[in-house]
């Protein structure tokens, strides 16, 4: 997933030009970017890939800031998030920022990509050159 999610950062920054820089205050521009795409009225089916790529790109700060590692769901755990793969905390506890971003797609400013960040239970304590984790 970290070989995707840097390819995709590659494609979505020589496009938009955005400040995706694997800082937990970059979330708030994929809740942006989610945001602008559901405003604009694009349906779930037209954006998918751009929303597995926005979801990939939040899991991978988890793993980065947070000291996640990227897990293949098993099947029960695919058929209640709805994705392939997911997060796990250092606790063992596992998260689903792939299915989050389709959340806030869904649902709108109460499913925040930012505020699971904020959620996690069990992240590493590391110092960290973003000064707004």
């Amino acid at each position: 997933m970290t070989h995707y999610v840097a390819g995709f950062v590659k494609r979505i920054n020589a496009r938009n030009r955005l400040p995706l820089d694997y800082s937990v205050a970059s979330l708030r521009v994929v809740d942006f970017v989610v945001d602008g795409l559901r405003k604009g009225g694009a349906d779930q089916g037209s954006v998918r890939g751009t929303l597995f790529g926005l979801g990939a790109y939040a899991g991978e700060v988890m793993v980065r800031r947070a000291g996640g590692a990227w897990t293949d769901f098993d099947v029960s755990q695919r058929e209640l998030f709805g994705q392939p793969v997911g997060i796990r905390m250092p606790d063992g506890r596992v998260w689903n920022p792939l299915g989050k971003v389709v959340n806030r797609f869904d649902a709108g400013a109460e499913e925040s990509v930012r505020g699971l960040y904020l959620q996690l239970h069990g992240r590493a304590r590391r110092p960290s050159l973003d000064s707004a984790a």
